[in-house]
Formats: structure tokens, sequence, C-alpha cells
């Protein structure tokens, strides 16, 4: 009875492991489990986006009055302090799309170079889907820009989700994910709270100079972060299938092991992939 109730007892455990269910929550089976919460963590990440863009789309009442208050406020703000203006078309213009989208190019070669082929890839990948994708975005929702009396500055093109916002979430994560491997805990702690103020300073300039709404800027930092995620996983993912030892992305970057490819420090053509 006993051989029997073991017998039925490893039937099971196998039947759990070889369905859907089981290889993702099987202990034995971490790849699919990690996975599974980085589709789930991803998941999180889009409610949000999704969520403003319905309230957007909807014109939500008190959305738009958030919107709208806020937009006054550093107006009027803007108006009385012309060289705060100055300051944030410097910072907004600084760290615009295109400074973003030459830094990953740069990047990117230097891992070709480096014989990082995939990393390269996967960083040229990742801004230039994401930048696309919130084009497309915008094109779809065509949110009008805030119109406001005598303008401090002004933008062409719709407004959701702010185009700034996706590309410098998206510049910060790719090269934050990239440099990683070659920084000490305290380095990557200071790496992540500078790109942090970077984002939120391009956020914020966007309303303060009064070419987008609030629910603009956030949607556009979340997107951006969903689009990180999303291949960050992916790589991780490829990662694992070839062998290599799990890791986190955001304590150790998209791939670790690049640490002599990426250092100018190391050989003379990396290690090779």
């Amino acid at each position: 009875m006993s051989m029997y109730v073991k017998g039925a007892a490893r039937d099971a455990k196998g039947s759990r492991s070889g369905s859907w269910f089981g290889k993702r929550f099987d202990p034995d089976r971490r790849l699919g489990l990690r996975l599974t919460l980085a589709s789930g963590a991803l998941i999180l990440v889009l409610i949000p986006f999704t969520l403003l863009l319905v309230l957007v789309e909807t014109s939500f009442g008190p959305l738009n009055r958030l919107d709208e208050g806020a937009a006054h406020t550093l107006h009027t703000y803007a108006l009385a302090h012309p060289g705060w203006v100055r300051f944030l078309e410097i910072w907004t213009n600084v760290f615009g799309p295109g400074t973003w989208r030459v830094a990953v190019g740069v990047a990117a070669a230097w891992l070709v170079y480096r014989r990082a082929p995939r990393l390269a890839a996967w960083a040229v990948t990742t801004i230039t889907v994401g930048g696309l994708l919130g084009l497309a975005l915008k094109v779809v929702v065509a949110r009008a820009r805030p119109h406001l009396p005598n303008p401090v500055d002004l933008a062409p093109g719709s407004s959701f989700p702010s185009g700034h916002a996706v590309n410098v979430t998206l510049g910060v994560g790719v090269l934050i994910l990239l440099l990683l491997p070659v920084l000490s805990r305290p380095q990557r702690v200071i790496a992540w709270i500078l790109g942090t103020v970077i984002v939120v300073g391009v956020a914020y300039t966007r309303v303060a100079l009064g070419v987008h709404w609030v629910s603009d800027v956030v949607a556009g930092v979340v997107f951006g972060v969903a689009v990180v995620a999303a291949t960050a996983a992916a790589f991780e993912a490829w990662r694992r299938d070839i062998g290599r030892r799990p890791s986190e992305p955001h304590r150790e970057g998209v791939e670790p092991e690049a640490r002599e490819d990426i250092s100018p420090k190391g050989s003379a053509h990396g290690h090779g992939h």
C-alpha cells in the first residue's frame, strides 16, 4: 500500500512538472519560475500605463483637472522666471532623445568592437523598438498638447506619451544595464540614483515648459520602463538557454560576464561570445 502511495505521489509530481503550470513553479525548474515572475512584473508595470491610456482616451475628469492645474501653475511660475525657463530648456535639450540615441549607438559600436555583438544588438533593439512604439502610440492616441497663453516653448506633434520621457527612460535604462557589470555596489546605487534624477528632471521640464501634460510624461516613463524590462527579460532567457548562470539584471546588468568586453582595461578584443 505504501509503495502504491509513493508511486502515485511520484506520478502526480511528474504530471505537475510536465504541465505548463508545473514547469513554471516547480522549484527544480528555476528558469521557468524566474521568467514567469519577470513576466508578471512586466504586466504590473504595464497596468498603470494602460490605465492612464484609458483615462486619457475617455477624458477622465479628475485626471484632466490634475493635468490642467499642474500646467497652469508651472506655466505661471515660468512666465515670472525667465532664467528658470532657460535652465529647463538646457536640461531638456541636453538629455533629449537625440542624446540617448547617439550614446547608445556609440556604446553598441564599442561592444561590437569588443566582440559582444549580442549585447550591442540588445541595446540598439531596445532603444529603437521602444522609440518607434512610443511614436506609434502618439499617432494612435493623437492627444492635443497644452494650449497656454504666452507659451514659453513649443513642440510639434501629439502629446501622449511624451517622447522625451520615453527616450530618456530607454537611454538611461540601457546604459545603466550595460555598465552595471563594471561598477562596484556603491557605484551601482549612485548610477541608479543619478539615472532617476535625469529621468525625473526631463519629465518635469516637459510639463514646466508647457509642452506636455503630467499624464503624458508619467506614461512615457512607465512605458520606457516596460520596454527595458521586457527586452532585458528576453535577453536573460537567451543567456539561460545557452547555459549561463541566472542573474539579476537590475543588479548585475543584462550580461554580467561581459565585464571584460565593456571595460577599457579588458583584453584587446573582449573574450568573445
